[in-house]
């Protein structure tokens, strides 16, 4: 392969990653759906949001089912009083009530060992994620984050190939983008938390996209993780979440932990 080859490879990974980072890249431009730890991060994103929206949900219904219950009682217990002595309530009919008094009242009971389950596993969660606190671990982000000015990204390719990464700020500003030339298997990247012009910027959680570059002229995402330290754990919408500096991630992100 040429160097004007590799040239043109590189630039036009440049210009995909810059495209992606900055979220101005269709759906065809870059493959099936982008860098695979973009759509990590927006499955768990979805995935608490519906854990929130389920346990909203859960509680309405505890409180309706609740309400029900008394309400149901209370009829039956009316039923009773006013009942006619000459014609008193049928037994099987009396019988069916009762049977379907028990019901809502086991039902209510099992909402109610659900929820403190819930509760439960949520607190573990949390003392476990505590336990990670000054650990380095390595999540799926479509965000870096740059801690005490550094910033760290792994990929795998299969083949040396040309490979670009750009990094922007969270109102679409280019800061840095990079090309080179990746080896076969695992590769670090690391960002020394300065912008193209070499000055450094603030430490926060960045937007970054990582792309390949095919012979046939064509870019594909390149799944990654980021990498930081855990400086933070927090319960936000019923999910636990690591904080890594300013970039928040769920608890399921995280691909590995070193504690060294």
């Amino acid at each position: 392969m040429s160097l004007a080859s590799v040239t043109v490879q590189q630039n036009n990974a440049l210009a995909a990653a810059n495209a992606a980072a900055a979220g101005l890249t269709p759906a065809s431009a870059a493959g099936a759906s982008g860098a695979a730890a973009a759509a990590a991060a927006g499955a768990s994103a979805s995935g608490t949001g519906a854990s929130a929206a389920a346990a909203t949900t859960g509680a309405n219904a505890l409180t309706s089912l609740s309400s029900n219950f008394n309400d149901f009682l209370q009829l039956l217990m009316t039923q009773l009083k006013n009942q006619d002595p000459s014609s008193p309530l049928d037994t099987n009919q009396f019988t069916s009530e009762l049977v379907q008094f028990s019901s809502v009242e086991q039902q209510i009971n099992t909402n109610s060992s659900l929820s403190q389950l819930i509760q439960l596993t949520q607190a573990g969660d949390l003392i476990q994620g505590s336990s990670m606190l000054g650990s380095q671990v390595q999540v799926s982000s479509s965000q870096i984050p740059l801690q005490s000015g550094k910033g760290t990204v792994q990929f795998t390719t299969q083949t040396a190939e040309p490979v670009a990464i750009a990094v922007y700020g969270p109102t679409g500003q280019q800061i840095y983008d990079a090309a080179l030339t990746s080896t076969p298997g695992a590769n670090t990247w690391t960002w020394n938390g300065t912008d193209s012009s070499g000055n450094p910027v603030p430490d926060g959680a960045y937007k970054i996209a990582v792309i390949g570059a095919n012979p046939d002229g064509s870019t594909a995402a390149i799944p990654f993780t980021v990498g930081g330290t855990v400086t933070g754990v927090t319960n936000s919408n019923n999910a636990v979440q690591l904080q890594l500096g300013g970039l928040a991630v769920p608890f399921s992100s995280v691909q590995s932990l070193n504690r060294g």
